[in-house]
């Protein structure tokens, strides 16, 4: 039985390729898998939301309930907030604008997080972190960052970066699984 996150995500999935498929002939359409993303809602917390989902399937847990999600995403977000001050020193410098306000923005449910903060969740969660992305050439799964690595590199917490401001959480390993992004002539 499919959630109604994860139906709704297949009725959009659906239109998108109905929608690809009016496109000349020479262009082709994407079919996305399910099989990877997990369908995690764009609302400001998805960074969030998708490490702290990531977190439960490395620790073989249930998927928590979006409300539980969504309570595990903030709290983790404040614990973020908070680790950019304990590294004030390490961190200031690579962080957009005032160190003060960006922290205190950052607070916020409704600001989208990136990577500062995925490596300040690398640090509170004692976890490494990787990010991977759709390669578009070769239709496959690529590790476009790694966080964390001093916490070893096995079994990290897998994150699916769209490109445009958004995160999944990845619900296989990259490398034991054939991408499941193939083209449609």
């Amino acid at each position: 039985m499919l959630s109604l996150l994860g139906y709704d995500l297949a009725l959009w999935l659906l239109k998108v390729n109905f929608l690809l498929s009016f496109l000349p002939s020479e262009k082709f359409n994407l079919v996305i898998s399910m099989d990877y993303g997990l369908g995690i809602p764009g609302d400001g917390r998805c960074l969030f939301r998708s490490v702290v989902h990531g977190a439960c399937l490395r620790e073989g847990k249930p998927s928590p309930s979006e409300s539980r999600q969504k309570e595990l995403a903030d709290e983790l977000r404040a614990k973020v907030a908070d680790e950019f001050i304990r590294r004030r020193a390490d961190t200031e410098w690579f962080l957009e604008g005032d160190f003060d306000t960006y922290v205190i923005q950052m607070r916020q449910p409704h600001i989208w997080g990136g990577e500062p903060e995925l490596l300040m969740a690398s640090h509170v969660l004692q976890t490494p972190i990787t990010v991977s992305m759709w390669d578009k050439s070769s239709g496959n799964l690529k590790i476009i960052a790694e966080y964390g690595q001093e916490y070893g590199k096995e079994n990290p917490i897998r994150v699916l970066y769209h490109g445009y401001g958004h995160y999944d959480a990845l619900k296989s390993a990259i490398n034991s699984a054939e991408s499941k992004l193939h083209k449609k002539r």
